[in-house]
């Protein structure tokens, strides 16, 4: 099943399961998380993030839901209750916690500058505690679970389990639920209607690759450097100095890295002369017959890891990263730059993983409520 089909088959399960199953979107970004809930039947009736830039993109995706723009450390129950006119003890209700995971990311990144949102998963325990719904998700990254006391994961499993909650936890490999990328997310799933550990629906036959999903016969067209796509498909890829050009004519086809000229004087950047050992993916090229690396928040630039073209002498377009994450072709992106596009794109909990989320529970619900 190739992704290109995407788009027909959400057409065909949009429909197919039972509408009753709502859920509300903490941390929703873009609507990764909540796309794929909608694919799979979920009626997605809220989502929920402090970055008011992320909005006309939800709201052009995410059908009838609204978008509130709230910082949870202000929200409280009772205003959320209030505004999405929402039922304590709902068994039909789901609530999502993606939060924001920079803290716990095991990528480079300034700890002090992300250091609020550690304590994001512990202010969605409040929400959670207060509405008890009848399923919980929470998304983030591996070393949530790694730091789960510190995290406040250890404390928030506990509690769901004194609750009646049936508790499933643990690190998953994205690639095996539909999605051509190399990832690791830690997920939980919990739930109270019934005593099964449910986990993410994985997907069936081989893992797609990324010569299935991106390239010319999966309606890319070449494009040069700098190129500005001004339709919505947004192939749009960020420019490069003559010199990374260059280097990119260096790099072999289809998974080549910048050991190729690591010993050239005049290509090799500073930081990397002679090294033909650490951090080999920077300008380096995707393979064709490999699942994608991590599409992060920084994928249309090459210096920021293996983010260059098979083939091409570019880095990935913005649709190809959203390819790579499992969004359609027809996702709309209301931004206006390459770093906001590509911000929302990497932040996003894959629509595909989503849905292989959301059919696990609609399984589950049909099972306990028959």
């Amino acid at each position: 099943m190739k992704l290109t089909t995407l788009d027909k088959e959400q057409d065909n399960n949009y429909n197919s399961h039972d509408q009753q199953i709502k859920a509300v979107d903490f941390f929703c970004g873009g609507g990764g998380m909540s796309y794929g809930m909608q694919m799979a039947g979920v009626k997605v009736i809220a989502g929920i993030d402090f970055e008011q830039s992320c909005k006309e993109t939800f709201e052009a995706n995410i059908t009838g839901a609204k978008f509130l723009q709230e910082d949870v450390f202000d929200l409280t129950v009772e205003k959320l209750e209030t505004e999405l006119n929402l039922q304590r003890d709902d068994n039909n209700l789901i609530l999502i916690g993606c939060s924001p995971c920079q803290y716990w990311s095991i990528i480079n990144t300034d700890k002090e500058k992300s250091k609020k949102s550690k304590n994001l998963l512990k202010e969605f325990r409040k929400f959670v505690e207060y509405f008890n719904p009848g399923y919980v998700v929470v998304e983030n990254v591996p070393g949530v679970l790694r730091n789960k006391r510190k995290s406040g994961l250890s404390g928030f499993i506990t509690w769901l389990k004194k609750n009646s909650f049936s508790v499933h936890f643990d690190n998953h490999d994205i690639s095996e639920y539909g999605v051509p990328q190399s990832r690791r997310r830690f997920t939980l799933l919990a739930n109270r209607i019934t005593k099964e550990k449910i986990a993410p629906v994985k997907a069936l036959g081989k893992k797609l690759l990324v010569k299935d999903v991106i390239g010319e016969a999966n309606g890319f067209p070449k494009i040069p450097a700098g190129h500005k796509d001004k339709t919505g498909f947004m192939h749009t890829v960020a420019g490069l100095k003559e010199i990374n050009i260059q280097r990119l004519e260096q790099t072999a086809k289809n998974g080549g890295s910048r050991i190729s000229y690591a010993d050239n004087e005049l290509l090799a950047p500073k930081c990397h002369k002679n090294d033909k050992v650490n951090f080999k993916d920077t300008y380096g090229r995707i393979s064709w017959d490999k699942l994608s690396p991590t599409i992060t928040t920084k994928f249309f630039s090459i210096s920021n890891g293996r983010f260059a073209h098979p083939e091409e002498n570019r880095a990935i377009s913005l649709r190809e990263g959203a390819i790579l994450q499992s969004f359609p072709k027809s996702y709309v992106f209301k931004t206006t730059t390459i770093g906001n596009t590509a911000r929302i794109i990497g932040n996003a909990v894959p629509p595909r993983y989503a849905q292989a989320i959301a059919e696990a529970i609609i399984q589950n619900h049909q099972n306990g409520t028959v």
